[in-house]
């Protein structure tokens, strides 16, 4: 798989990147109308839903899902802060290095520390 793959309970297709190079690829190939997410502080997935339509639960269950692959939940097990925006307003400057984009307007999600623990959860009964 090239990229991380998840589903909403909708059934729409969510990808993330696996590492800034990956995050590259994955950024590449965002439309300008999908929505994106990337948590407020680097060192998370650039996440995308497949679609050109989503609903309010769709965009929750992806944020939740970039919060689960980031850093800053990784490191300290709290709330953590994502952004999300459309394809149309990511840029990249020569000089940013790989993995690292502008964006340049966003919409704030605050995803509770219960939240991804209850993802977890819903994983794990799914693998099971």
């Amino acid at each position: 798989m090239k990229f991380r793959e998840f589903k909403t309970s909708s059934g729409k297709i969510v990808l993330a990147g696996k590492s800034a190079e990956n995050n590259e690829e994955l950024v590449e190939q965002i439309k300008n109308y999908e929505n994106v997410f990337h948590t407020a502080k680097p060192g998370s997935p650039f996440v995308n839903i497949k679609s050109k339509t989503t609903n309010a639960k769709d965009r929750k269950e992806s944020a939740i899902f970039c919060a689960s692959k980031s850093q800053d939940w990784r490191d300290n097990k709290s709330d953590v802060e994502i952004h999300w925006f459309k394809g149309k307003d990511i840029y990249k400057n020569k000089n940013m290095k790989a993995g690292c984009f502008g964006v340049k307007k966003f919409k704030t999600i605050l995803i509770k520390k219960k939240e991804i623990e209850e993802f977890f959860e819903r994983l794990k009964r799914v693998i099971y």
